[in-house]
This record gives structure tokens, C-alpha cells and sequence, in this order.
């Protein structure tokens, strides 16, 4: 007889600290699971995470916000990790994502609150500040441009075209799934291995990764960009609110002039470029850490 080694878990017991805790909230008809930490009735900041991502990649900003006297909730996006995964295209449009932000942030018994995202979970961040701009007081955004800026230069970049090959293959029926489940998804791992630099990902991190991805499978997090593709673009294109964004300057897959545009798109924005940091630039720098604290009021 076989025995099977556990799985990693991959709730808030995954931080040492005690005071961080699992919950879940019935959010624009999905279940979300939920990580928070801090005094409630401190400002809140929420952190959105990307793909391949789950809340645990915001692990080294929650205690540094905590700390610094935030209420913090990280949750899993819809189709991600212990959150539920809803069938179908068009439950991931950016109108539905930014949607379950709003209604977290609700949930907390707030009107507003700091909004900060990375990668996709950036693409969520720029649409709430931009859809709902009454709820979000600070905006924090780490390697993802603003969604003008993305798809304009989509259009005329042939070096962003090669560099957003992905986002086309996802578009596929399928093939993408099979390819990303195949080897107990080694090319999930490859995808954070490739983008980050050496050492971000050690092997027990890698393992709770694996262990997250096999909780709604892969297909959710394809129709993350399948969904993408549909999505309305939001009314107005400049964002109001103070905004900070990070960004590493080793993206393989993004151009960094896109960082120098998207600023062009906020009213009172600022940029910080983090040399020789990949896309995981939050993981990688404290130096976004100390940035965002400074730029949160």
C-alpha cells in the first residue's frame, strides 16, 4: 500500500503569525476565501494578487503593513486557490472582478479603502480605482500597466506582441489547460521560475504553489485572460486617486515604457523603477515595501 504525502495547506496557517487568519465571504455570488490581518477598525488595505499567484505572494507586505497600523485583507480572486471558481468565460471579466473587490470591501463594513495589485490582480486594481473610483483612496500597482496603456501598446509594439505571446495561446481552447496541468504542473512551475530571479521561488514555496493550483485547477485562472479579451473598457481612462507604481525593470514580459505611460493616465501619480527586479518585483525588493508604507497615508 501506497501512502500519499499531504498536500501543503494553503490558508493563513502557511504565516507564522497567529494573528492572520482564514475566512470566507459570500462576495458577488461567489465564496471567497479570505485572508486578514490587523485591527478592524484600522484603515484597510486590500492586496490583489496575479497569476499564477494566490493571497501568499503577498506574504512579505502583510506583516509590514500590519505593523505599521493597517487592517489588511488578501483574498484569493475568483477561480484561485480555496476561493470558488465559477464556470465559464465571462464570470472573469475585469466588470466581475473589480465587482467582488468592491463588495469585499463592503464586507468589511467600509466605504472605501487603499487598493493594491500585482500582475493581474494589477489589471483588477486599475479597474476598480477606475470603474469605482469612490472606493478606492490609494491605488498600488506592481508590474502591470495601465489597461490603456496595455492594450494601445498591443497594437503598435511588435516586441509587446512577442512578449504577450501567452496571452494569445490562452485564447485557445484547451491546449492551454492541457499543457499546464501535464507533469504535475511543472510548466505552472516554469512560469515562475522563468519570470522571476533566481532564488525568489525556493522548493517549499514552489510546493504550496502546486498545492493551490490543484485546488480549482487550471482553466479558471486561462479564463482570467480569455475574459480579459471580453471585458468593456471602463469609462473614463485617467485615475484619480494618489497612485504608486513598482515596477521592476527585468520584466520579460512587459516593456517598461508602458510604466513611464500608465503614469501619464493618473492625476497625481509617481513612478519607482527597481533595477535588476523581475516581474515579481514585490517579492523581491523590500524597498516596494518601505515605497508603498511611505506613499500609504
Amino acid at each position: 500500500m501506497s501512502l500519499t504525502k499531504p498536500r501543503p495547506k494553503t490558508d493563513a496557517s502557511l504565516l507564522a503569525d497567529s494573528a492572520t487568519e482564514s475566512s470566507y465571504r459570500d462576495i458577488n455570488d461567489v465564496r471567497l476565501h479570505v485572508v486578514t490581518a490587523g485591527d478592524p477598525d484600522a484603515p484597510l488595505v486590500v492586496l490583489l494578487h496575479g497569476h499564477p499567484d494566490f493571497w501568499y505572494g503577498w506574504r512579505d507586505q502583510i506583516t509590514a503593513l500590519v505593523e505599521a497600523g493597517y487592517r489588511v485583507v488578501v483574498p484569493d480572486q475568483r477561480g484561485c486557490n480555496l476561493s470558488d471558481a465559477p464556470d465559464g468565460i465571462d464570470a472573469y471579466r475585469q466588470s466581475e472582478l473589480s465587482a467582488d473587490v468592491c463588495e469585499l470591501i463592503e464586507s468589511e463594513g467600509r466605504e472605501s479603502a487603499h487598493v493594491v495589485g500585482h500582475d493581474f490582480g494589477g489589471f483588477v486594481a486599475w479597474n476598480v480605482a477606475l470603474r469605482q473610483p469612490s472606493m478606492v483612496d490609494h491605488l498600488g500597482i506592481c508590474n502591470v500597466p495601465h489597461p490603456t496603456v496595455y492594450r494601445e501598446t498591443l497594437r503598435s509594439s511588435p516586441q509587446q506582441i512577442a512578449r504577450s505571446w501567452y496571452v494569445w495561446f490562452y485564447q485557445v481552447p484547451k491546449l492551454p489547460e492541457w499543457l499546464l496541468r501535464r507533469n504535475d504542473m511543472d510548466n505552472m512551475v516554469d512560469s515562475l521560475e522563468i519570470t522571476s530571479n533566481p532564488g525568489t521561488f525556493d522548493d517549499e514555496t514552489i510546493a504550496r504553489y502546486r498545492a493551490a493550483w490543484q485546488h480549482t485547477g487550471i482553466t479558471p485562472r486561462i479564463n482570467w485572460y480569455r475574459g480579459f479579451r471580453r471585458s468593456e473598457s471602463p469609462s473614463r481612462t485617467t485615475v484619480p486617486q494618489p497612485t504608486l507604481i513598482c515596477w521592476g525593470e527585468d520584466d520579460i514580459a512587459l516593456l517598461p515604457s508602458m510604466a513611464e505611460e500608465s503614469v501619464d493616465y493618473c492625476d497625481n501619480g509617481q513612478l519607482r523603477m527597481f533595477p535588476d527586479a523581475s516581474h515579481w518585483v514585490h517579492n523581491e525588493r523590500e524597498g516596494v515595501t518601505e515605497v508603498l508604507l511611505r506613499h500609504l497615508p
